[in-house]
């Protein structure tokens, strides 16, 4: 393990400060310890080049107008100035050198499902606590968003190892009021709360819908990078017999017969049917979404997808 992931890890599990020991109780310090140490490793493999250049000179941000020149680019004019002072101007970027990173996540009924010897929510934590490490490890900013049929929690992006401790804390032992989930409401709020430019990892198992045009919109101001959540048995039903099935985000409860090979098929088709949708909805937004299945190490995914992410910037 590097040097720095020592350091941070010395710093972000430390219990010896008296306000974090009052704070936290010792077997919330004992998850978090495991957790951490499930994915300071991880956290190396993936800024091994891959964190930064993926997400380098992704943050421009508005300087200035003035006058244009000639050999400026046309497409920076500004039309809105340029058309009060009859004067052609053009608008001045800097790059932003330092990242905000919001995670944007689910916590519905549906996260508590899992199959593989891990549930999704359980997949959410470890994923949001990579993330957050990457983040800071990079000087980069990094805040949390928890969202059910409402906000749950907002902490704002910020630095440092105890921010990243109190985000690992909240991932892991939020509970939440609500039950179902409202994507239009979250990524609605994502948008009045952050003013400038974000990169933005939206987590969740996207079982909903009417949250598109919301998602455009947060889409030509923010990176958005969306993260699907699944659990294999999601598509796939065993056959077990008679087995009753409850909603975790409405509480509905049905009784299937597995045995059925045609009920069997159904399950896998209307299961096929949501994902191809979900997926043709992400395409037409030109977003590229980022699967993830519980059971499953999810470094390779994380590292394949900012390779690809570094092709194209």
């Amino acid at each position: 393990m590097a040097f720095v992931t020592r350091r941070v890890t010395a710093t972000l599990l430390s219990v010896q400060s008296k306000e974090a020991t009052e704070m936290i109780p010792r077997e919330v310090i004992r998850k978090i310890r495991r957790i951490q140490i499930r994915t300071s490793h991880k956290v190396d493999e993936l800024l091994a080049g891959t964190w930064n250049s993926a997400f380098k000179g992704r943050g421009i941000e508005f300087e200035e107008v003035r006058p244009y020149q000639v050999g400026d680019d046309v497409r920076t004019i500004d039309w809105n100035v340029t058309a009060r002072s009859d004067v052609p101007y053009v608008k001045l970027f800097r790059e932003e050198r330092e990242l905000a990173v919001v995670l944007l996540v689910d916590l519905s009924g549906s996260q508590s499902f899992g199959t593989n010897d891990q549930t999704k929510r359980e997949l959410v934590a470890e994923l949001g606590a990579t993330l957050a490490m990457s983040a800071i490890k990079n000087n980069d900013r990094v805040g949390l968003t928890l969202f059910t049929d409402d906000i749950e929690k907002c902490i704002p992006p910020r630095k440092g190892s105890r921010h990243v401790l109190r985000l690992i804390r909240e991932l892991l032992y939020c509970e939440p009021v609500g039950s179902r989930t409202n994507l239009r409401r979250a990524l609605e709020h994502l948008n009045r709360t952050s003013k400038r430019r974000t990169v933005v990892f939206l987590i969740s198992d996207f079982q909903d819908s009417g949250f598109e045009a919301t998602l455009k919109v947060a889409r030509r101001k923010h990176d958005i990078i969306p993260v699907v959540i699944s659990d294999p048995r999601e598509g796939e039903m065993p056959n077990v017999g008679l087995v009753r099935l409850q909603d975790e985000e409405t509480g509905e409860v049905i009784t299937l017969d597995t045995a059925s090979r045609k009920n069997r098929e159904l399950f896998a088709k209307l299961y096929q049917q949501q994902s191809e949708a979900r997926d043709g909805m992400f395409r037409r937004q030109r977003l590229e979404p980022l699967h993830l299945e519980t059971g499953r190490d999810l470094v390779d995914p994380l590292r394949r997808y900012f390779h690809k992410r570094e092709g194209r910037s």
